[in-house]
């Protein structure tokens, strides 16, 4: 019995020590494991970095030409006139003014007016005649058509300068329109320059994130060799969030820029994209 018992405690005794082994290989990979994310996270391409941008934006390729991919500019612009609230607002304002100015042309029929009317029955009183056969006296009876004309002198002296006076607040709300559709392209000519440039920045610094990224993993690997100091990796580390900042907020700002020139644009941005 004892050396049964025996034999059964030193089993445990196995088995225990083979799991004490096992929990202490497990929390040791789970440390390696816990502290490799830094070093393999930022391995991720230049493009694979841009996929947290929105939906919309994601019609776009970051690693190409943003000019090549938008369409011409002319056609941009031309998108621009027909949605645009401010310059509908202007166009609108221009169309009532012609539309004054034509009625003051027009203005001078309304001292002018037709009458029509039917008249029957006895007129002998018209007449010098005293009986109600008097044919004399019977001409009144029947239609009667006619025109009324009367003009004033304000008609006379005023009207031209009514005319004028419509005519120059007509043109004057053309040239505002056009003022306003001048004004409209140099707000998207520079919006879209600040869209390529932007799109450069960014690709100039995700490729400085990726030299700054190979000198981190660099000296990552030099100080488990004990080649470089604690110093020196903290400045390769320093650079590489730094560069990596910098790649986030060019890639913001970019994406601003599209979501401003769809905006100002007054429709979808898949729509500015060339087939």
């Amino acid at each position: 019995m004892n050396q049964y018992s025996t034999h059964r405690l030193i089993h445990f005794g196995q088995r225990l020590l083979l799991g004490i082994v096992l929990l202490v290989a497990a929390s040791k990979l789970s440390h390696a494991q816990v502290a490799t994310p830094q070093q393999t996270a930022p391995a991720q391409s230049a493009a694979s970095q841009t996929t947290n941008a929105p939906l919309d934006s994601m019609v776009f390729d970051f690693n190409r030409d943003i000019a090549v991919q938008l369409i011409p500019f002319e056609e941009i612009f031309q998108i621009a006139l027909k949605y645009s609230s401010v310059v509908k607002f202007e166009g609108a304002l221009a169309n009532g003014q012609q539309a004054a100015y034509r009625l003051s042309k027009l203005q001078i029929l309304q001292n002018v007016g037709g009458y029509y009317n039917y008249s029957s029955g006895n007129q002998a009183i018209l007449s010098t005649g005293t009986t109600s056969t008097d044919q004399l006296g019977q001409i009144s009876n029947g239609y009667r058509v006619g025109v009324n004309v009367a003009v004033s002198i304000h008609d006379l002296f005023g009207r031209s300068q009514q005319i004028r006076l419509a005519k120059a607040t007509y043109e004057s709300a053309m040239e505002r329109r056009r003022t306003a559709e001048i004004g409209l392209k140099r707000e998207l000519f520079n919006l879209y320059q600040d869209i390529i440039l932007s799109q450069k920045i960014l690709q100039i610094r995700l490729r400085d994130e990726q030299v700054a990224l190979t000198a981190f993993r660099i000296a990552e690997v030099e100080l488990q060799k004990g080649k470089i100091t604690p110093e020196a990796h903290a400045f390769n580390s320093s650079r590489y969030a730094n560069t990596n900042s910098s790649v986030e907020e060019s890639k913001v700002l970019f994406i601003k820029n599209i979501y401003a020139l769809e905006l100002l644009v007054g429709v979808p941005i898949y729509q500015l994209k060339r087939n």
